[in-house]
């Protein structure tokens, strides 16, 4: 599954902004459990942990994939997440043999320009103006999902944007209606933290 860009120019043409603020800053791991305690004694968490396969996550793009991954927000409103591929083709597991097993960050996510709230809302339509803004540049859509929350959907989509800038770039928008899956596991425990 692993993608490469090469349709960027030889020349380089600065593009009009769109990716606005980082968001999101994602670490791929073979083993969930052993990075979130790292994280943790760092003082990043509480994580709230979700299994994204086939049944919680429609419209699997390249084809069917589970991973298992983790979000902890923190106060200025940056999030952290990360991935254990677990099963099917992704970009994960690609990063994850790419390092020898080691891991390490593989994708940011941007607001795409939208500010204030700019990732809940109006999300058919955009969705569609960010990946034509990326597409226009020559990173066509590499993976992407619908995942299904108690309430509403949030569409993530991940750019071939790796051979280009030696990280992914990922965008995402929640549906108005947002509610998390009720089937969370939280680490470290409650009762485990300090």
């Amino acid at each position: 599954m692993t993608t490469t860009s090469t349709s960027h120019p030889l020349v380089p043409v600065l593009g009009s902004p769109f990716l606005g603020n980082v968001v999101e800053i994602c670490i791929v791991t073979a083993d969930l459990k052993s990075t979130l305690h790292g994280l943790v004694q760092l003082g990043i968490g509480p994580f709230k942990i979700f299994h994204f396969t086939p049944q919680t996550v429609s419209s699997q793009h390249p084809g069917p994939f589970s991973i298992d991954v983790a979000f902890a927000e923190q106060e200025n409103g940056m999030v952290w997440e990360v991935m254990q591929p677990v099963a099917g083709e992704t970009l994960m597991k690609d990063f994850l043999e790419q390092t020898g097993g080691r891991g390490g960050i593989q994708h940011v996510a941007f607001d795409c320009g939208r500010g204030g709230g700019g990732l809940v809302g109006e999300k058919a339509r955009e969705a569609r103006r960010r990946r034509g803004e990326f597409e226009s540049r020559g990173f066509p859509l590499a993976q992407s999902g619908v995942w299904h929350g108690k309430k509403g959907t949030c569409e993530f989509m991940f750019f071939d944007t790796m051979g280009a800038v030696g990280t992914c770039f990922e965008s995402y928008v929640f549906s108005e209606d947002w509610e998390e899956p009720e089937d969370v596991e939280v680490y470290p425990p409650p009762e485990q933290e300090k």
